[in-house]
Parts: C-alpha cells; structure tokens; sequence
C-alpha cells in the first residue's frame, strides 16, 4: 500500500479505472482539431491555435493541460493536414503526445463539404517515482526514478460542415496499445479507445448578432457518458460571450475576441459543481488562435504606411 503527498493521485487512478484518459478542455467548440483528425484543412488558411488550462485552482499540483494544434489546406483544396501537440500533467503523473492528422474533403453540395480523416502518432505516459512518498513496504519499484512508456497512437474521424452548422465524429486511440510503466505490473493497462460526436449552429438574430449553441458527447467503455453543453452570443463575428454546463462536473463561462479576422484570443472559466469544490476556486483556461492567408492578410496592419 502506498499515499503520495499528491491528492490528485487518488483522482488519476479514478480516472484509468473508469477509462477517460483524454485530456479535457472547456473551449472544445474552438479548437475541434483536437476531436477530430477530420477537420485538417476545412478552410481557406492555415490555423494555429493553443489552449492552456489550470484546473481546480487551490489544489497542490492539480490537472493542468496545455495544447497546439495547426492545421492548413493543400494546393489541392480536396486534402488537408494538421499536428496536435500536448502535454498533460496531474501531480507525479505525465502524458506528453504528437499526431499529425490527413483529410479528404468532398463536395456534398455547393455549400456543404464532408471530410474523412485519420490521424497517427505517439503517446509517452510517465511517473516520476520521486514524488512518491511510500506508506507501507512493499511498492518500492515506484520509487525508481521517473519511469516511460512510448506507445503508437491512431484516430479517425468524419466531419459535415457548411457556414452554419456542423456535426463530427472521431474515434481517438483506436489502437488500444498496451502501458506498461513497471515490468512487474499486472499488464492491465492500455490506452481506451474513445468515441466523439460534437457539433454546433448558427442562428442569425439580426444583422450584428448570431447565437451558437453547441455540444460535446465523449464515451469510453466502461465509463459512464460525458455530456457538455454550451452557447455562445457572437457579436459581428467579433466578440462572444457564452456558458455551458458538463453533466456532473461544472457551469462554465467564456468570452473571447477576434482581432482583423487573424488573431483570436479566448479565455473560459469552470465552476466545479463536484466534491472538488470543497477545495478548489474553480479552472481557468486560455485560448490563442492566428490564421494565415492570403484573404486574412488584407486585414493585417501596413507597415509600410505612414
């Protein structure tokens, strides 16, 4: 038997029990590459966008989350690639990956396009063996310094969109490879294949505002399902405002701005609604986007004029 001076700890071998190994963010309607492979190249520039997110504020080294995607189209518009770069960290615990991610986009009618992806990459999961405190004999092999695994990671996903609306579906990890952290482990555990649907429309109010609900369904056997909801108020496609709720967790809010059409910059905050908050002040998570082409660069500033 073992404690660590970690709390968390007891809240990661929950999580791997129940079999949700994928790192959650708020802002998922912002950064959809991050669900689904899919969605590489859908537009007419390339996109990089990061998310930061410090969960439960208050609790000594607590989730914290923090993710690069970019993605750009082809000469020829029908494929699309993308990256996704990430690291993931709770208390002794560490999950760092890389996939790049390929779609193929097809016309469905003058507005509407579909796009097939796939995704491949790694995974390496770590503990740092240092930051054990042992109670009991017996576990010492935990305490062998910071222990790897590097294990191969694939995906797939389809993706329906046009100007108002879309709908995805991705399956992450569809190759459950095994983890074996300790050579004497039990063996039992390996990455979970997940199932995603998520999607989002636009309603126009009037010529300066559009509202935006939105949602997020993720399943991993034996889990439970996990239910995110959200809606966002956009002003000129420039400025929003918006809440959601994620079944038996926390409310949520969020606001954000894009800057020319280029720069986008968000920022959401979690209300935990869990046991959790008898400890925690709640989560906080940042966004950052660019975009890069030739339509997007008209509204770059000239420095060529005085």
């Amino acid at each position: 038997m073992f404690k660590t001076r970690y709390i968390l700890l007891l809240v990661v071998f929950t999580m791997k029990l129940f079999s949700q190994q994928l790192p959650q963010y708020t802002q998922y309607m912002l950064n959809d590459l991050a669900i689904n492979p899919a969605v590489a190249g859908k537009d007419n520039y390339a996109d990089v966008r990061s998310n930061n997110r410090y969960q439960w504020i208050g609790i000594t080294d607590a989730p914290r989350t923090y993710m690069l995607t970019l993605h750009a189209p082809l000469k020829n518009k029908h494929h699309g690639i993308g990256t996704h770069i990430y690291t993931d960290i709770v208390g002794p615990t560490r999950r760092v990956g890389i996939s790049l991610a390929y779609a193929y986009h097809i016309n469905l009618t003058a507005k509407t396009k579909m796009s097939l992806g796939l995704s491949a990459g790694i995974q390496q999961w770590g503990i740092d063996g240092h930051k054990i405190i042992l109670h009991d004999g017996g576990d010492e092999n935990l305490l062998i310094g910071y222990q790897t695994k590097t294990v191969p990671d694939f995906g797939a996903g389809i993706y329906v969109h046009n100007d108002k609306w879309y709908i995805g579906f991705s399956a992450p990890q569809l190759y459950q490879s095994p983890i074996l952290l300790y050579t004497n482990g039990d063996g039992k555990g390996r990455l979970v294949t997940h199932f995603m649907v998520n999607g989002a429309y636009k309603f126009n109010l009037n010529e300066s505002f559009k509202i935006e609900p939105s949602f997020l369904v993720k399943y991993a056997k034996p889990a439970p399902v996990e239910i995110d909801g959200g809606l966002r108020v956009i002003y000129k496609e420039q400025i929003w405002l918006g809440g959601g709720y994620r079944h038996n967790d926390a409310y949520t809010a969020l606001v954000g701005f894009m800057y020319k059409n280029y720069l986008m910059i968000g920022y959401s905050y979690d209300i935990t609604t869990s046991n959790i908050k008898k400890y925690s002040t709640g989560t906080h998570e940042l966004m950052l986007g660019l975009r890069f082409s030739k339509p997007q660069s008209k509204h770059w500033p000239d420095d060529t004029v005085k």
